[in-house]
C-alpha cells in the first residue's frame, strides 16, 4: 500500500485526504499551525491519521508521494527536505483529477477568477447540468472527487495550485488577466508568475479550449513564446474577433464555430468594465459548453454578485458602504475605485505584496476624498498618497470597527466608503473573508 502524506489540514489538504482514504492508500496529515475544529471533526470521521502543532520527520519522510496545500511555499524546509530526497511533491488539483473523468472548465488569472468562476457555475446550473464548484472556490475539489458524482468542473485554481500540477489538464481553460501579484513567491519577478498561471495550459489538446484577454498585455507576451494546442478563444473591448468574444458599441457579441450571439450591456447583472470582460469569459465558456444563447442572456442578466466583491453591504445617511475585501492586490483596487461614481472614502492596507502603488494615483487623485489604512505597517501607503490626498485626511486603524468609524467620520451625504484594501489579509485578519465579514458588522453597528 502507497503512503500519502498531506501538509496542511484546511479545505485543500483535508479534502485530499479523504480522497487519498477513499482511493485506498495509507495516508497521515501533518499541519504546522492549528487545524480547525470542522477539519479535526472531518478527519475523525473518516479514520484519518493526523498532527497538529509541528511536522514530525519520521512521519512525513517516509511518504511515497506528498500532497501539499497551496499555503505552504516550496521554499517550507520540510518541503525542502522532500524534494532534496526525490520525493514527489503535488497539488490536491492534480491529485484529485487522476480519479475524475467529469469535463473541466478551470479560471486562473490575478483579477476577475472568481466572478468569472461563479458565473460560469451559475450558467451551468442554469443550463440544468450536474456541475460542481471547487477549486480555490466552495468546497475542495478532492472531496467532491471522493464523495460526489458530477459531469462538469468548474474550478478557480490560483497560481500555488498550478505549481504543483503536472498532468492536470482542464476541458476549457481560462486566464482572465495577468498583473503583479504574489511576487513574494515567485522571487518578484512578474515571468516567474506567468509562466506559473500559464501551466492551466501544459496540457491541452487541439480538441480543448483557451479564453483569454487579448486586450492584457502580459497574456499576449507570454502567449508570443509558447506554442499553443488548443482552440483560441480571446475576449477583447479594443477591436474585433473572427472567434470570441468582443465589445461593440453596446453591447458584446459572441463568435463560436459558426454561431454568433449578441448581449447588451445594460443588461448585465454585472455593471463595470472588468465585468464586461468577465461577463465574455463567462459567454465563451458557456459556448464552447454547448450552452444556448438564450440560457446564456437569461443567466448574464440574473447572476448576482458574490461575497466580498463590490458587494454592496448597507446606506447610512446617504453613504453607501462597500466590501471589496477581495480586492488583495493593486489591479483588482483600481478597478473597484475606477468603477466608482460618487467621492470615496477609501478604506486600504494590510500585507503588502511587493505593489506599485503609483498606478492608481491618477483615480486616487480624482475620485478619493480621504484614506483609511487598515493594517499592521501603512507606511508605504502613505508614501504613495499623502501628497495626493493630504496627511490630514490619512488615518492610522488596526481594527475593522476602528476602520469603518474612522471612515464614517470622513464621509458626507452623496459618498461612497469603499473597502478594496490592494493587500493581503493576514496581518490583522485570518483571511479576505474574515476582513469583509468584520467590515460588514462593523458598518452594521454604525
Amino acid at each position: 500500500m502507497s503512503r500519502i502524506v498531506v501538509l496542511g489540514g484546511a479545505e485543500s489538504g483535508v479534502g485530499a485526504a479523504v480522497l487519498a482514504k477513499v482511493k485506498g492508500f495509507d495516508v497521515f496529515l501533518s499541519d504546522n499551525g492549528k487545524i480547525k475544529d470542522e477539519y479535526v471533526k472531518t478527519l475523525k470521521e473518516w479514520d484519518i491519521p493526523f498532527e497538529q502543532g509541528g511536522h514530525t520527520s519520521g512521519l512525513i519522510l517516509n511518504a511515497d508521494e506528498i500532497i501539499k496545500s497551496p499555503g505552504i511555499p516550496s521554499t517550507a524546509p520540510m518541503v525542502r527536505q522532500l524534494v532534496s530526497q526525490g520525493t514527489p511533491v503535488i497539488s490536491e488539483i492534480e491529485f484529485a483529477s487522476r480519479y475524475d473523468s467529469a469535463k473541466k472548465i478551470c479560471i486562473t488569472g490575478s483579477n476577475g477568477k472568481t466572478t468569472t468562476t461563479s458565473v460560469i457555475y451559475y450558467l451551468l446550473q442554469q443550463a440544468g447540468l450536474n456541475v460542481g464548484l471547487g477549486g480555490n472556490i466552495g468546497k475542495s475539489y478532492a472531496l467532491q472527487v471522493a464523495t460526489e458524482r458530477h459531469d462538469y468542473y468548474v474550478l478557480e485554481i490560483s497560481s500555488f495550485q498550478l505549481d504543483n500540477c503536472y498532468s492536470f489538464r482542464p476541458d476549457i481553460a481560462v486566464i482572465t488577466n495577468i498583473t503583479p501579484d504574489h511576487l513574494d513567491r515567485y522571487d518578484y519577478k512578474i515571468e516567474n508568475y506567468t509562466a506559473s498561471k500559464f501551466r492551466i495550459t501544459q496540457n491541452l489538446r487541439p480538441e480543448d479550449c483557451f479564453i483569454f484577454d487579448s486586450d492584457d498585455a502580459i497574456t499576449i507576451e507570454h502567449l508570443s513564446k509558447i506554442v499553443m494546442k488548443a482552440k483560441m478563444l480571446p475576449f477583447t473591448q479594443q477591436g474585433k474577433v473572427e472567434q470570441g468574444a468582443y465589445l461593440d458599441n453596446d453591447k458584446i457579441v459572441v463568435k463560436y464555430e459558426k454561431s454568433e450571439s449578441e448581449i447588451f450591456i445594460e443588461e448585465l447583472a454585472l455593471g463595470g468594465k472588468h465585468n464586461i470582460y468577465n461577463s465574455m469569459a463567462a459567454a465563451l465558456a458557456a459556448k464552447a459548453t454547448g450552452i444556448d444563447d438564450a440560457v446564456i442572456r437569461s443567466s448574464l442578466k440574473t447572476f448576482q454578485p458574490i461575497e466580498h466583491r463590490l458587494e454592496p453591504v448597507l446606506s447610512i445617511k446617504d453613504v453607501l458602504y462597500i466590501n471589496d475585501s477581495k480586492a488583495t492586490n493593486v489591479d483588482a483596487a483600481w478597478y473597484a475605485l475606477e468603477c466608482q461614481t460618487r467621492p470615496v472614502v477609501w478604506i486600504v492596507g494590510g500585507t503588502d505584496k511587493g505593489n506599485d502603488y503609483s498606478v492608481l494615483n491618477e483615480l486616487v487623485k480624482n475620485k478619493v476624498k480621504g484614506i483609511v489604512c487598515l493594517g499592521v505597517d501603512n507606511a508605504k501607503i502613505h508614501a504613495a498618497f499623502e501628497d495626493i490626498v493630504g496627511e490630514e485626511n490619512m488615518v492610522d486603524t488596526r481594527s475593522a470597527d476602528e476602520a469603518v468609524k474612522a471612515a464614517a467620520g470622513m464621509a458626507r451625504s452623496g459618498d461612497v466608503v469603499l473597502l478594496s484594501p490592494c493587500c493581503a489579509s493576514f496581518d490583522l485578519f485570518t483571511c479576505y473573508e474574515d476582513r469583509g465579514d468584520q467590515f460588514k458588522e462593523a458598518v452594521r453597528r454604525l
